[in-house]
């Protein structure tokens, strides 16, 4: 299935704004990421396991075990903190 994936404030200089990927019937927010990070270089170093990042799909915030459908929209950012 396909998915738009988007990408905010450091991420987003990292990655790009956006862009699609195809994910097995299944997949979670999790799964995504983890696909993401199989790409390598800029996606491994910039999504990696050790990094905190959120998540949200379709414009809600979420974890990673919350499971996607067609034509969903995910989300990655980096945590906020206030000043």
């Amino acid at each position: 299935m396909k998915l738009n994936v988007r990408y905010f404030a450091s991420l987003r200089e990292a990655l790009g704004a956006s862009e699609s990927i195809a994910v097995e019937a299944g997949a979670t927010v999790g799964s995504v990421r983890d696909a993401l990070i199989a790409r390598g270089g800029s996606h491994a170093s910039t999504l990696a396991r050790g990094r905190a990042v959120r998540s949200a799909l379709n414009q809600a915030l979420c974890d990673e075990s919350t499971p996607v459908a067609e034509g969903a929209e995910v989300a990655f950012f980096p945590p906020v903190t206030g000043g």
